[in-house]
């Protein structure tokens, strides 16, 4: 009985001893893989953020951060794939005769990007073209009455009271209601009642009769 219970604490003391040494194999290569991501085009070297630093073949990674910065746990020999949108992709092996378990790298990207020539499309091959098929264009008297019923005042008020402003009008609008508040920011505003030229201008829309009530 006491035999084989020797026996076993040297089997679990063996198991463990296995356990432990593949443990420090495994530790021993495993590489803090840390680096920056700069864009190689030209001299300046700005940093590309958020790049896929991608480990090829394991379905693990990190991303660069605002300033082209990554870090991640790595294997010697592993291979580095680095990807962005505007840029080439990059691979990268690490050495596997790596005494050190950190690592550092400065990957530079290259841009893929190709510029096109102008392209510009016209209905007609010159303008000789254009100019005679539109002086031989057939207006019909319905497409006059269109024409002009679309750019009379009624419609284009209409037009201009449903439409909305865009982001542009919207963002002027408030800087410049803005800069009214702090241009008066701590003094009374001042008030029209006082300023001639609201009083001229009233005065020219009375006679006008811009203030006649309106059938």
């Amino acid at each position: 009985m006491m035999i084989k219970r020797i026996w076993w604490i040297l089997f679990l003391v063996g198991i463990t001893s296995l356990g432990a040494e593949l443990q420090a194999q495994r530790d021993s290569n495993l590489v803090q893989f840390s680096g920056l991501v700069l864009d190689g085009s030209n001299d300046q070297l700005i940093p590309v953020p958020y790049t896929n630093v991608f480990i090829k073949g394991k379905n693990r990674g990190t991303y660069s951060d605002l300033k082209g910065f990554f870090s991640i746990v790595v294997e010697k020999g592993d291979v580095i794939r680095f990807s962005t949108v505007g840029y080439e992709t990059v691979e990268y092996k690490i050495p596997k005769d790596l005494k050190d378990d950190r690592y550092s790298l400065v990957q530079l990207m290259t841009q893929d990007v190709v510029n096109l020539p102008e392209t510009v499309i016209f209905p007609w091959p010159s303008r000789d073209h254009f100019r005679l098929e539109f002086l031989a264009m057939d207006v019909t008297p319905e497409l006059q009455k269109r024409a002009a019923e679309n750019i009379a005042k009624e419609s284009l008020k209409k037009a201009e009271v449903g439409t909305r402003f865009d982001g542009d009008e919207n963002a002027d609008f408030y800087l410049r209601r803005q800069a009214s508040n702090y241009y008066y920011y701590g003094q009374a505003p001042p008030m029209n009642i006082f300023n001639p030229i609201a009083w001229g201008k009233f005065f020219k829309a009375w006679k006008d009769g811009d203030f006649k009530k309106k059938e």
